[in-house]
């Protein structure tokens, strides 16, 4: 009988099909109590929605064991979201930590059973303070469920556990309402791409959402009108890193003179400093938008082989944005 590295004999082991066959019927069961919640939404989940609107102050979120995580998870996601809220430990709120609650909020508390002694202090506190109090629960009739004001129904039929003890379907079930709450405050608020950028300026998902005005230079533009000679223009290729936007007074694009553009020239020309910018220019060059997303302006780049863009805004030239400035930013 051969032994595996723990000392299991080998031919007591599940077997593939065994091992596959209970994973699915795990998914399969989480998929359920997800989608028997569709069902149950209703009032309720309008009123909860208008609570966290209109409050002024923040979204108190509270739970206990693995309801606390979840409860972390939505306090997380409300806060990225637009709606401001923390996470708050039903243990720590009864030794000092109620002080970061205020009349002007509204408090979150997430429990299967409704029953957790440790949530029934808080939830006497937040009484006394008079927030109110939306109970995301697998047990409406509870103790949670009868003080509430607002009760989301997220109960489930059993765990995925095949013993119905270990949390599963219900916090998969908790973590879904607490996203589609979430995402129901997001378009109540007209939470923008901008914003979801502006909160998670450190972040992939963020730097992929700045925009072209993020990134671009706006002060002391390497400008020229198209008279000026390419002796004007080789100093502010040097100094301004390679693009010469030419425009007119009102500061309309008629052109972009680059470094490869001064190369090619004096390959072909000795005296070339004399020659008007108008005959060197690109008349037809590509541009950028302030509100393009900076990813999509690198990819420009990328595909014609330019280090620049100007940026116009109704065909006026705002800003010069350089591919080097976007890969710092991150936006690729």
């Amino acid at each position: 009988m051969t032994a595996t590295g723990r000392g299991v004999p080998l031919e007591t082991l599940p077997s593939a099909d065994k091992i596959l066959g209970s994973a699915r019927q795990v998914i399969r069961m989480e998929s359920a109590a997800i989608a028997a919640l569709e069902d149950r939404l209703g009032e309720p989940f309008v009123r909860a929605t208008h609570a966290i609107l209109h409050a002024s102050g923040r979204v108190i979120v509270s739970g206990v064991g693995k309801s606390g995580i979840i409860a972390r998870k939505i306090s997380a996601t409300l806060t990225s979201t637009g709606s401001p809220a923390v996470f708050l430990h039903p243990i720590d709120a009864l030794h000092g930590d109620l002080g970061i609650v205020g009349p002007a909020d509204v408090a979150l508390l997430v429990s299967k059973s409704g029953n957790s002694e440790e949530l029934r202090g808080l939830l006497e506190c937040l009484g006394r303070f008079g927030v109110t109090v939306i109970a995301l629960t697998g047990t409406p009739e509870s103790t949670l469920g009868l003080q509430a004001d607002i009760v989301l129904d997220c109960a489930v039929r059993e765990e995925a556990c095949p013993h119905d003890l270990a949390p599963t379907c219900s916090t998969a079930a908790a973590m879904a309402l607490g996203d589609a709450l979430a995402v129901s405050l997001l378009l109540q608020r007209g939470f923008r791409q901008e914003d979801f950028a502006r909160l998670h300026p450190g972040g992939a998902l963020g730097r992929r959402l700045l925009r072209v005005r993020d990134v671009m230079i706006t002060e002391e533009l390497p400008t020229l009108y198209p008279t000026a000679t390419m002796r004007e223009c080789v100093v502010l290729l040097a100094e301004k890193r390679g693009t010469v936007a030419v425009v007119d007074q009102r500061m309309t694009l008629l052109g972009v003179v680059t470094s490869g553009d001064l190369t090619r020239l004096m390959e072909v020309q000795e005296d070339f400093l004399s020659i008007s910018v108008s005959q060197v220019m690109t008349t037809t060059p590509h541009s950028a938008e302030p509100d393009q997303l900076a990813a999509g302006a690198a990819g420009l780049m990328e595909r014609h082989g330019v280090m620049a863009l100007p940026v116009l805004d109704a065909e006026r030239v705002v800003g010069i944005v350089h591919l080097h400035d976007l890969m710092r930013a991150g936006a690729i």
